[in-house]
């Protein structure tokens, strides 16, 4: 889950070719586009992504003559982190979706606000167009929860650490107790004094596909599985159904929300 996406690589790969071929180096390159020079080589290497601007001015500087610029169509498509990306196909089939967050507002609630607090602070630095794009992309995502198409059952439960930081303000906590307000989506609190050990195991997702075929999605800080495997998956709602017995009703979650939001 953690390779970079092949056309990352590819595009990269093309840009520092068509470099070497105009005899122009990764330094020249980098002033024009307003890069450092290792930024560049990162790109070249796959290891980011190409953005749009630097491969205007490679193709411009490497006299290219629009085949560099003609990836940005495709490199653009990578919107997700490379490990999220099965993930991401898999939940745009989904018919239900239970999810249990222990540190962030699942990315199917969050404001713009809060996405942009998580997106910006991301480590490594992410640069301002891929900051830009993995917000849209987020936004886009959320058309799940409310959008044209047959609504999902959402499940969400959310340990109450993650409403006690300075990110959630209160249009971020409206936001959840509008979303728990629709017939598709069910919201739960777990809240401190409940917690049972298996609630500190870290984020899960299960969901289930329109040809009934479930997942299990568990990600962590440095990686991330996405398993049909009926053993895990088992195993995972096993955990999830112990966790939500522990939390808060739906109503007395909103209510504990609500005075959240009379706080700030």
């Amino acid at each position: 889950m953690s390779q970079t996406p092949v056309n990352w690589r590819y595009g990269g790969n093309q840009m520092k070719r068509w470099r070497i071929k105009a005899n122009v180096t990764r330094e020249e390159l980098a002033a024009a586009s307003n890069y450092s020079p290792d930024t560049i080589k990162s790109m070249e290497q796959g290891v980011r992504m190409p953005t749009p601007r630097v491969l205007d001015v490679a193709d411009e500087l490497c006299r290219a003559e629009g085949l560099l610029s003609a990836a940005k169509e495709y490199l653009q498509r990578e919107r997700f982190p490379a490990r999220a990306q099965d993930f991401m196909e898999r939940e745009k089939e989904a018919i239900s979706l239970w999810s249990y967050e222990a540190m962030y507002i699942p990315g199917l609630l969050q404001t713009k606000g809060y996405a942009r607090a998580l997106i910006e602070n991301h480590v490594p630095t992410l640069d301002e167009e891929m900051v830009e794009q993995r917000i849209a992309a987020r936004m886009d995502r959320q058309s799940i929860v409310s959008g044209p198409k047959p609504p999902v059952g959402l499940s969400f439960v959310l340990y109450e650490a993650v409403l006690r930081v300075p990110q959630v303000d209160a249009e971020q906590l409206r936001l959840l107790l509008e979303v728990s307000s629709l017939r598709n989506v069910v919201l739960q609190v777990l809240p401190f004094e409940r917690a049972i050990p298996v609630a500190f195991m870290g984020p899960m997702v299960l969901l289930e596909t329109r040809d009934h075929e479930r997942f299990a999605f568990s990600e962590g800080p440095f990686a991330s599985d996405l398993s049909g495997d009926p053993n895990v998956v088992n195993r995972v709602s096993e955990r999830l159904s112990m966790i939500r017995t522990q939390a808060l009703s739906p109503a007395e979650s909103a209510c504990l929300i609500e005075g959240m939001v009379d706080q700030q």
